[in-house]
Order: structure tokens, then C-alpha cells, then sequence
């Protein structure tokens, strides 16, 4: 099936910037995206694409080919940020407090786009291209949760993309190895004794005490350890008798992960111990960081996006991220390549202005639809 993706996703252009829109303005946080599902199947039954629906919000869609081949799946996460937008664009977000300042607006688009382009050559298509369209990625994760509803049932690999502000729109990013950073949430608890404020040698600060664990647990080598939050205290003349502090550790693989995980909670253990104040120490893993470890895979859509988009548009990152995304829990449970598509935008994620450019729409709609069905018909 020798089609011109980027050629018949620019045919479309005008139709998937008003659906990005749409996306745009009903932004959603995690596990509440009712309306964004809502969408997502109504441009689903205009595109005739049979889908079923997992969880409360997501959506897994189906396209079967007509040729024998393998069944690879695309994944779009939908949740949006608890940001006020502020990029003036005249389809900014109409829910206050919420924007899709991820880019998962594009993301959305990107997979409806790859759907409708092989959905009008699923004739000559090999095997079979599921959607997976994933509540609350920002969140508590909704990857883990689909899969145990079954949705790799049958699928060989899965493939995913995410914005990227660092490149210009219509470029691509490939990472071989190590890409996103496995993470783990902390909450710490100080135990210390309450007292007036001008008698501090008849209490335990716990204030005191978390002053001198933070610094100590940022120095913890291997990763990147931050902490978020902090809460104590009731008036400004008595010691804090209890001290919570939250944060989230991120590194490179689970056993690197581990090991720095049990280097905090020692930290905070012997500290406290020494101000003679007590501690717990809650640890949650989190994402489990993104492998492109199928060296073969990655090389495939590596050559998929340069013949696609010419190889001044292709870049090799050369260095991983500390960024977490749930992604890597599909990876880790079959095979497959996360690869970022260019946003052009000189703003960060997360930041109330960023705003990827269109052209990001039409790149991550053609490479979804060039890297499965390349991956689909090959036989090694």
C-alpha cells in the first residue's frame, strides 16, 4: 500500500484543525473527560469506525485491514491540565481553570487523523490498527488500568507520540533506548512535639527537621528528586508538631528507581532519628519510564518519518528526558516506539501559553499512519 500519507493528511488540513479545536475548548482533567469521549465518538461514527468503550472515558477503536498482517495499536492520551489558559487564541479553552497545556488536544486529532487515513484504505491495509484514546494521563496514570480492561488482547505493538516544543512543527523526534524517566511520588510525614514557640527546648520542630532532610534528599545522585509541597503549622508562636512534605523522584529505569527510593526514606529515617522525631516515609511507584528498547522498531519508524517528511525534518535525540509518561506501561507489556512530533512553540509544557502549531496535527496524523502500516505488512 504505497500512499502518500502526508500528502492526504494535508487534505485534510482544514478538517483537523477545526476537530483540534473542538478539542481545544472543552478541556478535561483526568478520569472526568465525558465530553471530550463524547467527541471523539462522534468523529468516530462520522469516519464509519467501530470502537468500544473502557473505563468511564475511554474509547478503543478498530480498523481491520483487508491483508493479513500484524495488529498494531495507536495511543492517544485525552486529559487536559487544571491551568487557566492564556495563549489569546480565539478557540482557547471554555472550561476556567482547565487547559490542554500538553498538547494533548493534538494528540487526540493526531489519532482520529491516522484512524480516518486508513479507514479509506482499509482495503489494502495489513492486519489490523486498534486507538486506544486514554483517560488521565496527568493523573494517577490510565494506561496500567486499560490494559488490565484488556485492550492489548491481540495487539503486537503499540506506537505513540507526544508534542514537542523543542522542535519546529512539521519535524520529528526519534529516541533510541532510555526516552522518559521512570518516577515515584513521595509523602513524608514529621512527627516532632508541639510547643510554645519561646520555649523550643520542650518540643521537637518538625519544621526544623524537614529543613534539614530537603536539602539532603535534592543531593540524591542518579536522578532528580523535587519536592512540591510542604504543609505545617497552625500559629506563627507555637513549634509544628507534624510537617508533610510531597514530591515525585525520577529516573532511569525501576531498579535505579528503587535504589534511589530507598536512599530517601533512609535519609528521612536517620534525620529525623537524630532531632529524636519520628517519620513515614509513603512511596508510590508511578510511570515506569518509556524504553524504545526494540532497536529495529525504532530504526523502522526512523526511516518510515524520513521517507515520509525528508531527513531534514528527522532528528535523533541524542539524551533522554526526566519527563514521566504513562506510555511506557503499553511498551513494557508488548513492543512498540514513542516518537515526538514538533510543536513549534516558544513556550514549555504546562505553561498557560503553549500552543503547538497545526502543522503538528499533520505530522503526528501521517507518521501514526505511516509507522503502523509499515509495521504491520513487514515479516521479520
Amino acid at each position: 500500500m504505497a500512499v502518500n500519507f502526508l500528502n492526504e493528511a494535508n487534505a485534510l488540513r482544514d478538517k483537523l484543525i477545526e476537530i483540534r479545536k473542538s478539542f481545544h475548548r472543552i478541556p478535561e482533567i483526568g478520569d472526568k473527560e465525558f465530553k471530550t469521549s463524547a467527541l471523539i465518538a462522534k468523529y468516530l461514527d462520522e469516519s464509519g469506525i467501530t470502537y468500544h468503550r473502557v473505563l468511564d472515558t475511554g474509547i478503543v477503536a478498530r480498523i481491520e485491514g483487508k491483508k493479513p498482517g500484524r495488529h498494531s495499536a495507536v495511543r492517544a492520551d485525552i486529559d487536559a491540565l487544571p491551568v487557566n489558559e492564556n495563549t489569546g487564541c480565539d478557540f482557547a479553552s471554555q472550561n476556567p481553570g482547565m487547559m490542554h497545556a500538553c498538547g494533548h488536544d493534538v494528540h487526540i486529532t493526531g489519532a482520529l487523523g491516522a484512524a480516518m487515513l486508513l479507514k479509506a484504505h482499509e482495503n489494502d491495509l495489513c492486519g489490523s490498527v486498534s486507538f486506544f484514546f486514554q483517560p488521565n494521563e496527568e493523573g494517577d496514570g490510565g494506561a496500567d488500568r486499560m490494559i488490565h480492561e484488556g485492550c492489548l488482547e491481540g495487539i503486537d505493538a503499540v506506537f505513540g507520540c507526544h508534542v514537542d516544543p523543542a522542535l519546529p512543527a512539521g519535524h520529528v523526534g526519534i529516541r533510541y533506548g532510555n526516552f522518559y524517566a521512570a518516577s515515584a511520588t513521595f509523602k513524608v510525614i514529621i512527627h516532632g512535639k508541639s510547643a510554645h514557640g519561646a520555649q523550643r527546648d520542650k518540643g521537637i520542630d518538625s519544621i526544623e527537621v524537614s529543613a534539614h532532610i530537603i536539602p539532603e534528599i535534592l543531593k540524591i545522585s542518579g536522578g532528580v528528586v523535587s519536592v512540591g509541597m510542604i504543609h505545617a503549622g497552625t500559629a506563627n508562636n507555637i513549634l509544628a508538631g507534624t510537617c508533610e512534605f510531597y514530591g515525585i523522584v525520577r529516573t532511569f529505569g525501576v531498579n535505579e528507581r528503587s535504589r534511589m527510593c530507598s536512599e530517601l526514606k533512609e535519609i528521612c529515617e536517620r534525620i529525623s532519628a537524630d532531632f529524636k522525631a519520628t517519620c513515614e516515609c509513603i512511596i508510590t511507584d508511578s510511570c515506569p519510564g518509556i524504553v524504545n528498547d526494540n532497536d529495529r522498531i525504532t530504526a523502522l519508524i526512523e526511516s518510515t518519518a524520513r521517507k515520509t517528511f525528508g531527513d531534514d525534518k528527522v532528528h535523533v535525540i541524542d539524551k533522554p528526558l526526566f519527563i514521566s509518561e504513562d506510555f511506557g506501561y503499553f511498551i513494557m507489556a508488548r513492543t512498540g516506539c514513542f516518537y515526538h512530533i514538533g510543536a513549534g512553540s516558544e513556550y514549555p509544557l504546562h505553561s498557560d501559553k503553549f500552543l503547538p502549531e497545526p502543522d503538528a496535527i499533520i505530522t503526528a496524523s501521517a507518521l501514526h499512519a505511516a509507522a503502523v502500516t509499515q509495521y504491520n505488512k513487514k515479516e521479520d
